[in-house]
């Protein structure tokens, strides 16, 4: 699944390069002052560093890394910070200064003056701008918006604190970490499901990134990291505070979503899961995890119901809880009950094909867009197609239209999507219908609406999203018969 699993030398770490021979220490945080190798450029500078504390952390699982806060501050650190910010965009914070205004005052003088306050001590955060987004079921999201300028020096830490904790993260988690995706995940469980997987926890943490105890989560971060500057660094962007509305208050607990250092600190603060659940209760049933979202796929229901309890137990030691309303039990044998998970609803189905040809009843899970991901697509579109724009040119509106349908279909073609795709393909087509039937208003003339048919959308470029859908791998019992 991945190099952090089990390495021998020669190996692939997260960052492309081999495990053998990374072991010097030049580099790593063994050695005081910035590291600047010469003949290399600013992002290779930086695959190296993170490749060495990778290989570093994996061949000593105890040892503690001092000496990482003049790595944050490095030329080529920062250099490459600001260009993940940067392609990332986002909102300005609280003193209003967008990614725009930064290129337009001088990235040179903003990476200086940043790198000058890191190295001096003098560095201090900005409150967080709290804004709020809706959500499918009607509440709203707080989201936590950091300054570019705290941005750039969070991504600065990231970049060097995430190899170190990287080396010793376990496969069952898959959010928000290299060479890992939310595809791998939905795949682990197509194949879970497929062998034996009848029973699911689909469970859900109240309020997690709300409930992270701070002292809880630097202590789990000093269990590899001896440098106090780094731990004081973090401790002040997870006391930052927040402003909503022009009030500022205090945060005592929780990381603000939407700040660039927060999925790395989650995924630090839930390791604890991962490795307990792993060490103590993995034969009850196989978790995986993407962040905060995660599952156990157990074979019977008592199976089930007893990762349950041991879920609620080890949560209980990081001072969170399960949502009692959201989390369930799902029973999928024989395609009884689904479930929804990273944007997918996964269902137990019929194998056609099996049937017809051996007539065997055997049932695979299955997955494809949720109702709420399908919500959400098509409250976009309707975005993008509202009746003002019928006297706009349909090419500008397409060109607007593209990159969503892209972007969703890219993340959702991997699965059953086929039937979801054909609803949306007939949905963007008749919104686009309607903008035509508008523009001509009384001059439409008998009959002439149908000639706008989806061919006549597609020849002028829309994406079509019938016929994309590909698949990871072939079925398990294709590949033992090959």
């Amino acid at each position: 699944m991945m190099a952090a699993t089990n390495n021998a030398a020669g190996g692939k770490d997260p960052w492309g390069g081999r495990v053998g021979g990374a072991g010097k220490r030049e580099g790593m945080a063994g050695k005081t002052g910035p590291n600047d190798p010469g003949g290399l450029g600013p992002r290779e500078k930086v695959r190296q560093l993170q490749r060495r504390l990778w290989a570093g952390a994996k061949r000593a699982p105890g040892r503690r890394f001092h000496a990482l806060y003049d790595q944050i501050w490095r030329g080529d650190v920062l250099r490459e910070a600001w260009e993940r910010v940067r392609r990332n965009r986002g909102a300005a914070g609280v003193d209003s200064q967008s990614i725009r205004d930064v290129e337009q005052s001088g990235v040179e003088s903003f990476l200086e003056e940043l790198g000058n306050e890191l190295r001096t001590g003098e560095y201090r955060p900005s409150v967080v701008r709290r804004r709020y987004i809706p959500k499918t079921d009607g509440r709203k999201r707080p989201l936590g918006i950091p300054t570019v300028r705290d941005r750039v020096a969070q991504m600065a830490a990231k970049l060097v604190l995430e190899p170190i904790f990287e080396a010793g993260f376990l496969p069952v988690s898959y959010g928000f970490r290299p060479k890992r995706s939310a595809t791998m995940a939905l795949e682990v469980l197509r194949r879970l499901g497929a062998k034996g997987g009848h029973h699911v926890l689909d469970a859900d943490i109240r309020d997690y990134f709300g409930s992270i105890d701070h002292e809880k989560l630097l202590k789990l971060v000093a269990r590899r990291v001896s440098d106090r500057r780094v731990l004081k660094l973090l401790r002040q962007w997870l006391e930052a505070g927040v402003m909503e509305e022009g009030t500022v208050s205090a945060t005592v607990a929780g990381t603000p979503q939407g700040g660039v250092i927060s999925p790395l600190l989650s995924n630090i603060y839930l390791h604890v899961l991962d490795v307990l659940w792993t060490r103590h209760s993995a034969p009850l049933g196989t978790l995986v995890r993407y962040a905060d979202d995660f599952v156990v796929v157990c074979r019977t229901a008592r199976e089930c119901e007893r990762a349950e309890e041991r879920i609620g137990v080890i949560l209980g030691r990081l001072g969170l809880e399960l949502h009692p309303d959201k989390t369930r039990r799902v029973d999928l044998f024989d395609g009884k009950e689904g479930f929804d998970f990273l944007g997918c609803h996964l269902h137990k189905r019929l194998s056609g094909k099996l049937w017809e040809q051996k007539r065997e009843r055997l049932y695979f899970l299955q997955r494809w867009p949720s109702q709420r991901s399908m919500q959400r697509v098509r409250q976009r579109v309707k975005e993008l197609t509202p009746r003002s724009r019928c006297h706009a040119d349909i090419r500008d509106v397409i060109a607007d239209l593209n990159p969503v349908l892209r972007g969703w279909g890219n993340y959702f073609r991997t699965g059953n999507a086929a039937r979801r795709f054909n609803q949306l393909d007939t949905y963007v087509w008749r919104r686009l219908h309607a903008l035509r039937v508008k523009r001509k208003g009384r001059n439409l003339r008998p009959g002439e609406g149908a000639r706008w048919t989806s061919d006549y959308f597609h020849n002028l470029g829309l994406h079509r999203l019938r016929g994309t859908v590909r698949y990871p791998e072939r079925p398990f019992w294709q590949q033992e018969t090959a």
